[in-house]
């Protein structure tokens, strides 16, 4: 039985790596922005849960026999969801919006069993932005790091500089929270471990 993350974000195979386990790696194929369109004006954790729903749901079916794993982030600024900045001017952007602020980033997930067990989950954590200098911020957007992370940040690599703090769960702010998955494999009767490498 394997893992598999249906996901192209090399974040959260990363933490799925350093925990131990070797991911299978099959990318969803799902309409993100018709989603978040259809949703439009629904609390901003049913929008992440339905948008790692759907991920899980499109992959599923190719691994009857694992565990596959859904998951989607959105930072929630000032009752506003911000996605992927996708381009070095929108994160510029972004960080002008959320430098010196607190924001909350959060990750639904959809875990599905290997007999078709589910389990979702939304994990909520509270982040707070340094005041980045416009120079710092510039420079970081250049990089390229932050275009495809939500809320325009990580918190592993060059992004760290500028987070003061969190208050939550960290590895859910990379973008898969582990004590999230181990809560659905328990649910399953399946123990982390078995997964290791």
């Amino acid at each position: 039985m394997r893992l598999v993350l249906a996901s192209a974000s090399p974040s959260r195979a990363g933490i799925l790596r350093a925990a131990g386990v070797e991911p299978v790696l099959h990318p969803a194929d799902v309409d993100e922005r018709g989603i978040e369109k259809l949703l439009a004006g629904q609390p901003a954790a049913e929008v992440v849960a339905a948008l790692a729903e759907a991920k899980a749901q499109a992959v599923a079916g190719n691994y009857p026999q694992d565990v596959v794993i859904g998951a989607d982030s959105m930072l929630l600024l000032g009752g506003k969801l911000q996605g992927k900045p996708h381009t070095p001017e929108r994160t510029i952007e972004r960080w002008c919006e959320q430098a010196g602020k607190e924001a909350v980033l959060l990750t639904g997930h959809c875990i599905i069993g290997p007999h078709g067990q589910r389990w979702e989950e939304t994990s909520a954590t509270t982040v707070r932005f340094a005041a980045a200098s416009a120079s710092d911020i510039a420079v970081y957007a250049a990089t390229g790091e932050p275009l495809e992370c939500a809320g325009a940040f990580t918190l592993e690599a060059l992004g760290g500089w500028f987070i003061d703090s969190i208050e939550g769960d960290p590895s859910s702010v990379i973008g898969l929270s582990l004590p999230v998955v181990r809560r659905a494999l328990y649910s399953f009767g399946l123990d982390v471990s078995s997964f290791w490498a």
